[in-house]
């Protein structure tokens, strides 16, 4: 069974990436076959620099290997390696209805806060949706919030599959439930249009004043505190055993204990849990060519997988088949 999730290179990935995708999406690559990729494409909607593109394409790469994700097991490469998802993306477009697009969270949300709008924004569920069926995936790893794109990509799939047959499997989304919304600094969903994300590789000095600076009530240090409302601790749950997590909502429910403590302890619990990673990553981010041929030799996997897909798609549909390279031509001087 294969299961597939990306992530964009926008920015340094951060603590709710960390948790709400790439850790569980990690342990899937025991029991599925596994491809993961970076998402370039979609990322282009927002980043418009290109040596920008390049570091958080480096970057996410060497994440998911300083975090154990094991090449030999798992597909990893970069989405634009793959060009059959752009065509497969237009076939899918044809059978798309304006109405789904409108309906998607993403698109509102970019409108509800202003935000510039490009043709790519809008038609960004359709390429998700590519990315999906390109590959056979049966199974999604995603967040909650993200649950609508695949039930998006099994739409556009099924009115593919009604009008020219059974072509492209229908994903199912695999929601980890024991991992709630991620809070940031600030209390809402940890994200970077929000600005308030913790990056999983910031260096221990800069991981205590990111959390140091978590938004907190007004209680002093000897009043009684409720775990449950706090920001802090929300977090601290995620990081912590079951013995520190209860033993520190203990000291919540007593008098004695301030948030500078309770911030203190999650500083702890994170640095023990990305320190010896983080050393990791850097050593990836100073070996480029370990790294490209990772990415190589997981584009050439998933590649062929694609190409096998766009076939039974363009044969469906009365497409010719793949063409070949270089018939009636040469490219053009350089």
């Amino acid at each position: 069974m294969r299961a597939l999730t990306g992530i964009k290179p926008t920015a340094m990935p951060h603590v709710g990436n960390l948790l709400g995708m790439i850790e569980p999406a990690l342990r899937l690559q025991h029991s599925h076959d596994a491809f993961y990729f970076i998402a370039d494409y979609h990322a282009l909607t927002t980043v418009h620099d290109a040596e920008r593109m390049r570091t958080y394409t480096r970057e996410v790469a060497a994440t998911w290997l300083a975090l154990g994700l094991d090449p030999a097991r798992t597909a990893l490469f970069v989405q634009s390696d793959v060009p059959e998802v752009c065509e497969i993306a237009w076939l899918l477009s044809c059978v798309t209805g304006m109405g789904l697009l409108e309906r998607a969270h993403a698109y509102k949300s970019a409108q509800g806060d202003g935000r510039e709008l490009n043709v790519g924004t809008f038609t960004y569920p359709v390429l998700m949706a590519a990315d999906i069926l390109a590959y056979d995936s049966h199974q999604v790893p995603v967040g909650k919030d993200q649950k609508q794109h695949v039930e998006m990509a099994r739409d556009m799939a099924a009115s593919f599959n009604s009008r020219f047959g059974e072509v492209f499997v229908l994903p199912e989304p695999l929601i980890r439930d024991d991992v709630a919304t991620i809070p940031g600094l600030d209390g809402r969903k940890m994200s970077k249009s929000y600005g308030n994300s913790i990056e999983v590789w910031a260096d221990a000095k800069a991981l205590r004043k990111k959390v140091m600076g978590i938004v907190t009530d007004s209680k002093g240090i000897d009043d009684v505190k409720d775990p449950d409302s706090c920001n802090v601790f929300a977090l601290y749950k995620l990081f912590a055993t079951p013995e520190e997590i209860e033993a520190l909502a203990t000291r919540y429910r007593a008098p004695g204990l301030g948030y500078g403590h309770a911030k203190q302890a999650l500083y702890e619990v994170m640095e023990r849990r990305l320190g010896a990673p983080r050393e990791r990553y850097t050593a990836l981010m100073a070996d480029p060519i370990s790294l490209e041929a990772v990415l190589e030799d997981g584009a050439a996997r998933a590649r062929q997988v694609a190409a096998g897909v766009l076939q039974r798609a363009r044969h469906a549909t009365g497409l010719r088949g793949t063409p070949r390279k270089n018939v009636g031509g040469t490219h053009p001087a350089t």
